[in-house]
C-alpha cells in the first residue's frame, strides 16, 4: 500500500519516563543522576547515562523551568571572543560553575549597547537562572529592569553609579597610579596614556590613577599624551604612530589601558625605527598569558582574572539561592608585574645609584 499522501508519523520525543524504563530505575533516580546528585549507587548511574546515550535523549530544559524548578543555566554576557581577557575570565566562570552543576549560555555584544540592552532582556526572560555581565557599556539603560524582576545579576570589571548592583572588580585606580609611578622611577616625564572605552568605569579609573601619579610626582598632565582608545590592538597601534609622528617632544614611555592596546603601541615603535625598551617604554594592564610571550616580554597591571569570574559565580549563586540579598562589592587586588618592555630613560643610565623604590602596593618581577 502506497503511502505517499498520508502525513508522516510524528517522530516521538525521548522523555524521562523512557530513560527510567529502559535503566530500570525509578523517574527520580534517573531526575538525580541528569542533576549530578552525588549520592546514587556507580552502576545504577553509569546504567542510566547508558540508557541516555542509547535512547539519545535530552534534557526538556524549557519544560524543567516551566515547572517551577531552576534551569541549571547560567547566561554570560561578553563584549567580543576576539581576546584572551574574555577567555580568561570566562575560564573562571566556566570552572565554578561546572563545581556547582550548572551550564553556561554566552552572548556576544561586540560592544554595541543596543545589543546589550535585546540580549539582557533575552536572558532575562529565557531559560537562565541568573546572569553575568564582562565590562557591559551602558548597563544603567537595563539594570533597573532586572532589579524590578528580582532577577540575579552580577557585573564583572564594572561598576553601576546607582551602587544598587553586584560588582566585582579589581584595582584599578591602585593598578594605574603604580605602573605610572613607576615610569616616573625610570626617570620618564612625557608619559603617553592610552584609555580604554570611558564608558567603562574601570577605563576611568585607570585614567584617574594615571593623573594621580603624575601629580605625586610633580609631573603636568599633557593632554596631548592622553587619547582615548578602545581597547583593541590596531587602535594602540594608530594612537601610538600618530603620537610618535605628531607631538613633539614625543613621549618617552607609553601606558596602555589593556595588554592588547600595548602591543598596538609596540607594533608602531617598532616601525618607527624604535627599540624597546632602550627607546621607548611600554606598560600595559591586565596581564593576559600573551604578554609573557611577545618580545620583549610586556611589563604590565596583573588582573586576577580568573579569579573574578569564580568569585562572580559564587556571588551570583548565593543570589539565586536569596534572593533580595543587598548587592554585594568584591575589590580584588591589582599586582605591577615587572618585565623587559620598560627601561630607564636615556639620561639616567649609567646612573647605577638611582634605586627604585616600592610604590605602595604589590610589584613582582619576571622573567
Amino acid at each position: 500500500m502506497n503511502n505517499a499522501g498520508n502525513p508522516p508519523k510524528k517522530k516521538h520525543s525521548v522523555t524521562i519516563m523512557d530513560v527510567a524504563r529502559a535503566s530500570g530505575v525509578s523517574y527520580a533516580t534517573v531526575s538525580r543522576v541528569l542533576s549530578g546528585y552525588e549520592f546514587v549507587r556507580e552502576s545504577t548511574r553509569n546504567r542510566v547515562m547508558e540508557a541516555v546515550e542509547h535512547l539519545g535523549y535530552v534534557a526538556n530544559l524549557q519544560a524543567r523551568s516551566l515547572a517551577g524548578g531552576r534551569s541549571q543555566i547560567i547566561g554570560l554576557l561578553v563584549p567580543n571572543l576576539d581576546n584572551t581577557y574574555v577567555g580568561t575570565v570566562t575560564r573562571g566562570i566556566d570552572q565554578e560553575l561546572v563545581r556547582a552543576n550548572y551550564d553556561l549560555m554566552l552572548y556576544t555584544s561586540h560592544r554595541h549597547p543596543g545589543n546589550e540592552s535585546l540580549y539582557v532582556n533575552a536572558i532575562a526572560n529565557g531559560l537562565t537562572d541568573g546572569l553575568l555581565l564582562v565590562a557591559p557599556l551602558v548597563p544603567t539603560t537595563y539594570l533597573d529592569a532586572l532589579r524590578e524582576r528580582n532577577f540575579p545579576y552580577v557585573l564583572i570589571d564594572q561598576a553601576d553609579a546607582t551602587e544598587n548592583s553586584s560588582v566585582v572588580e579589581a584595582t584599578n585606580w591602585q593598578g594605574a597610579y603604580e605602573a605610572t609611578r613607576y615610569l616616573s622611577q625610570l626617570g620618564h616625564t612625557r608619559i603617553a596614556f592610552i584609555t580604554g572605552a570611558l564608558a567603562v568605569r574601570s577605563a576611568v579609573d585607570r585614567l584617574r590613577g594615571y593623573k594621580a601619579a603624575l601629580a605625586d610626582c610633580d609631573i603636568p598632565v599633557r593632554e596631548e599624551l592622553v587619547i582615548e582608545g578602545d581597547y583593541q590592538q590596531q587602535t594602540g597601534y594608530e594612537i601610538t604612530k600618530s603620537l610618535l609622528q605628531s607631538v613633539d617632544p614625543p613621549p618617552t614611555a607609553v601606558f596602555a589601558s589593556n595588554d592588547l592596546s600595548a602591543f598596538g603601541a609596540m607594533d608602531a615603535a617598532r616601525e618607527c625605527g624604535l627599540l624597546i625598551p632602550d627607546d621607548i617604554s611600554i606598560i600595559g594592564f591586565d596581564d593576559i598569558p600573551q604578554a609573557s610571550l611577545v618580545c620583549p616580554k610586556l611589563t604590565t597591571v596583573r588582573q586576577p582574572l580568573e579569579q573574578m569570574g569564580q568569585v562572580a559565580v559564587k556571588m551570583l549563586l548565593e543570589q539565586i539561592e536569596h534572593r533580595g540579598r543587598p548587592p554585594q562589592r568584591v575589590t580584588l587586588a591589582t599586582q605591577l608585574v615587572i618585565r623587559d618592555s620598560c627601561g630607564l630613560y636615556q639620561t639616567q643610565r649609567g646612573e647605577h645609584s638611582k634605586t627604585l623604590k616600592s610604590t605602595g602596593g604589590s610589584l613582582l618581577r619576571t622573567n
